[in-house]
């Protein structure tokens, strides 16, 4: 395996695990039975905000991690990116690019559908990490294909 499909391996794993982690951890801390519509649009404003900034430095340190483990594992300096590589990149956040769209549009029908606020920022978030892990996925997919 590539130092590429490994990286897609290891980004695919650590968006699964910190996703659900935080999720658990916000989703059992609070209960939002008794909220109106405004504590909710505040409550899921808070909650979008702190996951940014969680998300970014946990994957940073698992990316460090992960480069300084498998340079001492397999004495192999990291490949630069090729033509490619960025053709690959490319096409891939572009499937996860409508993915995210279409999942912003199921979001909004789910207001029109009368659904809660709630239901509204779940699909919005779900459909973020599903764009992500099929944008990692059909890198991977492409890597193997060799396109």
């Amino acid at each position: 395996m590539s130092f590429r499909e490994k990286q897609l391996v290891i980004n695919i794993l650590s968006t699964l695990l910190i996703s659900s982690c935080y999720y658990f951890y916000v989703f059992y801390s609070h209960d939002d039975s008794m909220m109106s519509t405004n504590d909710l649009l505040v409550f899921w404003a808070e909650t979008l905000l702190i996951l940014m900034p969680v998300t970014i430095a946990a994957k940073i340190i698992i990316h460090i991690i992960f480069s300084i483990s498998n340079t001492i594992a397999t004495r192999e300096k990291i490949p630069p990116m090729d033509e490619r590589d960025k053709l690959i990149e490319l096409r891939s956040s572009q499937i996860g690019k409508y993915v995210f769209g279409l999942g912003f549009i199921a979001s909004m029908a789910t207001l029109v559908m009368g659904m809660s606020v709630n239901a509204m920022f779940i699909v919005i978030i779900a459909s973020g990490i599903l764009s992500e892990i099929l944008d990692n996925g059909f890198q991977l997919y492409y890597f193997r294909k060799g396109i």
